[in-house]
């Protein structure tokens, strides 16, 4: 439907499982993940260990198999095509990377019902190894808030988001996802807009405990069935608004003289 922008967290909200972890444990590499951990961010850390599982023999086809068997719900798929054909702008906005998501949504068919996919950037190497940068370059250029990770401020995207819709006229967003990473572009959504958070998920328990920090009306979600049913709904009443908001209102109802016939009496 046009006028409706839906941003999608890509991570356990479009598919069930966080991507990263996913290849990492599918590979045979927890151990050495969960080691490196605390050595360094999540993002930079994704990017080790590409060239560890590279050196240890494993390929970008090994990559792209072990991406093509990930988890989903079988209502998100159906939902992101009825989303696209009734006109709403798809987005992704994704702290996983390009090339995981890609991969992904490319398999599952649905690849061109996103007008952007906003994400942490990859590609694959001259020696055939998956490289993934920061959004931001956090060593020469820190985004400065405080509620994310060094590698991307979601707030960002929707900054600009709002800015591009604001000059193409009335826009509503709907924002689906389910991280800590959620919760401060959540913060940037307008009264008209909607929050849908993922209930029991760590971005819906901070909205819980900040509510009153949030301007936009905020519907959980708890599967792709859920999702499905809440989604379409927020869309028919967003028809229902708009359509109320362009009716006439220039019109003026007169007070006017009414003539009773004689044998009316009236009252005192």
């Amino acid at each position: 439907m046009a006028g409706i922008t839906i941003v999608f967290d890509f991570d356990k909200t479009i598919i069930d499982v966080d991507s990263d972890n996913w290849v990492v444990d599918e590979l045979g590499a927890t151990d050495l993940f969960n080691e490196l951990l605390p050595t360094m961010p999540w993002n930079s850390l994704m990017d080790r260990m590409m060239n560890e599982l590279h050196a240890q023999g494993k390929t970008i086809e090994d990559v792209k198999e072990v991406l093509r068997r990930v988890p989903i719900h079988p209502r998100i798929v159906p939902t992101i095509k009825t989303l696209h054909a009734l006109g709403c702008d798809l987005r992704i906005l994704s702290d996983a990377n390009l090339f995981f998501i890609e991969t992904i949504v490319d398999h599952l068919g649905i690849k061109d019902c996103f007008s952007e996919i906003n994400t942490n950037p990859s590609y694959v190497d001259e020696e055939g190894k998956l490289r993934i940068s920061p959004f931001v370059d956090f060593q020469s250029s820190p985004h400065g808030c405080t509620l994310c990770p060094p590698n991307m401020c979601k707030s960002m995207i929707i900054d600009r988001i709002q800015t591009t819709l604001a000059k193409e006229g009335r826009q509503r967003i709907i924002y689906l996802g389910d991280g800590i990473g959620d919760f401060c572009p959540s913060l940037k959504l307008r009264d008209e807009d909607f929050m849908m958070p993922r209930k029991d998920f760590p971005v819906w328990g901070l909205i819980c405990e900040n509510r009153a920090l949030l301007r936009a009306e905020i519907h959980e979600w708890i599967d792709g069935e859920d999702m499905e049913k809440i989604v379409m709904k927020l869309i028919e009443k967003i028809k229902i608004q708009d359509s109320v908001q362009l009716l006439p209102v220039d019109f003026k109802i007169e007070a006017m003289p009414i003539a009773l016939p004689q044998s009316v009496k009236v009252q005192q």
